[in-house]
């Protein structure tokens, strides 16, 4: 038996599909024979990772899109249904964070992580059930953290942001089970990328993290990879309302 061949064919939506674990999850499905939209909102980094996933499948595309603009959210899913003639998969990745103390956290830095990583999310979600819902099938699998299960420092809005998503995975996969539509999440741990680099030059910061992961290193963007095609393939057609957590072991201790 071929994993994954299921894939072959589908109709995904990547959200933050440009960069990072993003483009990863993008060129995973691309590989598998899946038809590819990503969203972003700099067009020239998107123009790119398309140019690259056209070498592997030809029928990928891109649209610009505010994920805090919810008329943008709207626009962006109808556009991507319309032009692959369908929307199998949604795959809510775009997210962003500032890590400020709490007392530091202005009124700005909390509307913008929250309404990317959980008000965008939902709205998202709502506009690709909607096109889910008439044909009765379909899976929404939304990209959150560990930081939804433990706390860490600098992170008290991201922390309710990805803790707010989780929640909102159960709620969605309730009210939409009956429509056949199954809405799972994956919680990673930090995930060493080009865009993490910087960060992870503060050797404090690196050793604390990985002090708190039990299998002593970062995750790969293939080990998050990895779990989004498990749950978007027919072998997790029984599952919803989980969240896979891919961080090492950090949140079993």
């Amino acid at each position: 038996m071929a994993y994954f061949e299921d894939l072959n064919g589908k109709n995904i939506l990547i959200t933050g599909g440009s960069k990072g674990l993003g483009y990863d999850i993008a060129k995973a499905f691309a590989i598998h024979g899946a038809r590819v939209t990503i969203t972003g909102r700099q067009e020239t980094f998107l123009e790119e990772s398309v140019a690259r996933l056209k070498e592997i499948q030809k029928e990928c595309s891109y649209i610009v899109a505010d994920m805090q603009d919810v008329n943008s959210v709207y626009a962006m899913v109808d556009e991507a249904v319309k032009r692959m003639g369908g929307l199998d998969i949604l795959i809510n990745n775009a997210g962003v964070n500032f890590p400020k103390s709490a007392l530091e956290v202005t009124e700005e830095d909390w509307d913008q992580i929250i309404d990317t990583n959980l008000k965008g999310l939902f709205f998202c979600s709502q506009r690709a059930g909607k096109h889910m819902i008439p044909q009765r099938k379909g899976k929404v699998i939304n990209i959150v953290s560990q930081m939804a299960f433990v706390g860490y420092f600098k992170r008290a809005a991201y922390c309710s942001s990805k803790g707010g998503a989780v929640q909102l995975t159960k709620a969605l996969a309730i009210e939409w089970a009956e429509h056949q539509i199954n809405v799972n999440a994956v919680a990673p741990t930090f995930v060493e990328t080009d865009m993490t680099k910087k960060m992870f030059d503060d050797h404090h910061f690196y050793e604390d993290v990985l002090s708190r992961i039990p299998l002593g290193q970062l995750a790969r963007p293939a080990d998050v990879t990895g779990a989004v095609l498990f749950l978007a393939s027919d072998l997790a057609n029984f599952i919803t309302g989980e969240t896979i957590k891919v961080d090492g072991g950090w949140t079993a201790i």
